[in-house]
């Protein structure tokens, strides 16, 4: 673990150096409350500080103060080194942000001891972070398919289409449903429609860019959100539908021909719609799909409200399933 020693005393810095490296530690020097600060304040800094009282510039209160009014979700572990023994001092220390104090001269026992107490904490600090955010993505991604569960991705689209609206862009909203997924349910088994589901997940998400989002809108149902103007929808969702039904879905020793259908809409900036009416158009263009044959997307191209199936590709292949 990485040490920063800050103290205006070169000879302190190379005692407290040589200390800490004999007990394991790398240490990082800073010569003045400045360059401490700076130090803690650079991508990934070290997270366990010993840090003198007094020094030129910053001391080491007015850093502890700068470090906790960052309110960052893994803050550092600062040890206060001070001469000072009053209990007036230490209250002030560690209410200016120190997690622990100990007084000059100190014995090397007592400074390893205390040192191994803020390690701990740390080691604590991060468990209970890594916890918190197992526990949010699990609040907001399906577990089989690791996308944004309905919850999240309902979440995203409204934000979504308020990013919009303030950008003045257009956004393209989705539903892509894997076609007779129940026949394959029944025909290969369920854990050959949990890997489908899942395989189908990666290949919508290998044909999104940057700023794109998919969610599991439910059963074998996923919503969309594509940023992107009206012209380009006939190329995405021929692209799209392409990209799951040209190769097969290979589970164990059996290839199976997955193919889906769907119907997306554009949110223009001058669309006034809400969530709920747009869902309801884009889940009115997936039946269209669905009855014109399935292995399609449909698409809005324009606000009249004008449907036109996918490319030629889209229109001319049928199911397999």
């Amino acid at each position: 673990m990485r040490i920063l020693i800050g103290d205006d005393s070169l000879t302190h810095r190379v005692m407290l150096e040589a200390i800490v490296r004999r007990w394991g530690y790398e240490a990082v020097l800073a010569e003045d409350g400045q360059q401490a600060w700076e130090l803690l304040s650079a991508p990934e800094a070290p997270r366990l500080v010993l840090l003198d009282w007094e020094m030129p510039g910053l001391d080491g209160l007015e850093v502890c103060r700068r470090v906790r009014a960052r309110q960052d979700q893994d803050p550092p572990y600062i040890l206060l080194l001070t001469a000072r023994q009053e209990t007036a001092d230490i209250v002030a220390g560690l209410d200016a942000g120190a997690n622990d104090y100990i007084s000059k001269p100190f014995e090397n026992t007592e400074l390893h001891a205390r040192l191994r107490v803020g390690a701990r904490m740390l080691d604590l600090q991060r468990e209970l972070i890594s916890a918190r955010e197992a526990l949010e993505f699990q609040a907001n991604h399906d577990a089989l398919t690791g996308l944004m569960n309905r919850g999240a991705v309902m979440r995203a689209m409204e934000q979504a289409m308020q990013a919009a609206g303030q950008g003045g862009q257009t956004l393209q909203i989705g539903l892509i449903d894997v076609d007779h997924f129940k026949q394959i349910n029944d025909s290969h088994g369920h854990p050959a429609g949990d890997a489908v589901l899942q395989a189908v997940s990666r290949r919508i998400e290998s044909v999104l860019r940057a700023g794109d989002l998919v969610g599991r809108y439910g059963g074998e149902e996923f919503l969309l959100l594509v940023n992107g103007e009206v012209d380009e929808a006939p190329a995405f969702c021929e692209r799209l539908r392409g990209v799951i039904a040209d190769q097969p879905f290979v589970e164990g020793q059996v290839a199976l021909r997955v193919t889906v259908s769907g119907g997306f809409v554009p949110l223009t900036p001058s669309d006034r719609r809400g969530t709920s009416e747009l869902l309801a158009a884009a889940d009115d263009l997936l039946y269209r799909a669905k009855a014109a044959g399935r292995n399609r997307i449909f698409f809005n191209q324009a606000d009249d409200g004008a449907r036109q199936a996918a490319p030629a590709a889209g229109e001319t292949k049928r199911s397999a399933g």
